[in-house]
């Protein structure tokens, strides 16, 4: 089991607890169908303009925080469109880590609001990359390019990372501060452009 692991698995229980499921992988990562997640638990009442805090937003989004503060794991990965991602090259900025495949509704669901939430922040520091968990790479720039995708695109045919990980389910996101801590993780899909979604970047970028 991988030090992410224990995370991913109180993920799962929060989200079966809440009635939802995700596109599963199995060890050989090998996909099971299953219904699309809740994106996120109801806003909570009004707070006369004030804006949200991180914990409060990270309770809107119905993400799971770590039960203790640690690194992310760091990754080196190819590019769809050319180049290499690392992580730990993104120290100081705040970094959405998402695990994707092109053959998982929910995924593709939740792009567009992504790349508006990457659109809003990405000056600020929001780095947002996209790892796909496609076992044929040459899949992923056709969809990207259809979809217009202006965020990075990382290519894990293997499931290398996303076993670094511990991803079990897709899409899997996971928010790391600008010192590369691990803040938060996301099982299923969410509405990433959202107020609680600014807010929870917003706070990060502070």
């Amino acid at each position: 089991m991988t030090k992410s692991a224990p995370i991913v698995i109180a993920a799962l229980l929060v989200l079966a607890a809440a009635g939802g499921a995700v596109y599963g992988l199995s060890a050989g990562a090998a996909p099971a169908a299953a219904p699309a997640a809740a994106p996120a638990t109801a806003p909570s009442p009004a707070r006369a303009g004030r804006p949200l805090s991180l914990d409060e937003a990270i309770r809107e989004l119905n993400l799971v925080k770590p039960s203790r503060q640690k690194y992310a794991e760091d990754f080196t990965l190819k590019l769809a469109e050319g180049g290499t991602f690392r992580l730990a090259d993104q120290r100081g900025k705040v970094v959405l880590v998402n695990f994707w495949a092109t053959w998982c509704p929910p995924c593709r669901e939740e792009m567009p609001a992504m790349q508006r939430l990457y659109d809003r922040h990405k000056a600020r520091g929001l780095v947002l990359v996209a790892v796909s968990l496609d076992a044929d790479p040459a899949l992923v720039p056709p969809y990207v390019k259809a979809s217009k995708l202006t965020f990075p695109i990382a290519l894990d045919p293997k499931a290398e990372v996303g076993n670094k990980y511990g991803v079990r389910a897709l899409p899997s996101s996971f928010v790391v501060d600008k010192h590369g801590k691990m803040t938060a993780l996301a099982l299923g899909p969410r509405v990433w452009d959202n107020d609680a979604s600014h807010a929870l970047v917003d706070a990060l970028l502070r």
